[in-house]
């Protein structure tokens, strides 16, 4: 069976390009920060606790995890922690669709991100449509 590459680049390029991000390792997993203070996705290169699947954890808005975990169980799931909070599990093992992905991450900034940073993600949206 063929290896699979790497996702973190493509995943560091996603998160790093919305404002005001970083990077640093959380509970041995690399997580992007909205201004180095609150996480918002979160990845599993080589599964987590009993998964053996790569994988992100990601913010979500209310709703959105029950709505994807319902209507696509083998790609979303609830993630162990952050689950409570709304957070969805998303699979890197199966289709990843990268524009979707990068909407995926996007969603999870806006709902961690002060408002203000939240304007100048939309001005930087507007201004390259």
């Amino acid at each position: 069976m063929p290896r699979r590459a790497d996702p973190l680049p493509r995943l560091r390029a996603i998160c790093m390009g919305l404002p005001h991000v970083t990077e640093r390792p959380s509970h041995s997993a690399p997580t992007w920060f909205v201004r180095d203070k609150s996480a918002f996705v979160m990845y599993w290169g080589d599964g987590h606790h009993s998964d053996q699947f790569p994988h992100l954890w990601c913010a979500a808005p209310p709703g959105v995890q029950a709505e994807l975990v319902d209507a696509e169980p083998e790609r979303f799931f609830r993630p162990p922690y952050v689950g409570g909070r709304g957070w969805i599990g998303v699979r890197l093992d199966v289709g990843v669709d990268w524009s979707e992905l990068a909407e995926i991450c996007e969603e999870a900034y806006r709902v961690i991100a002060p408002r203000k940073l939240v304007a100048e993600l939309d001005g930087r949206n507007d201004a390259s449509a």
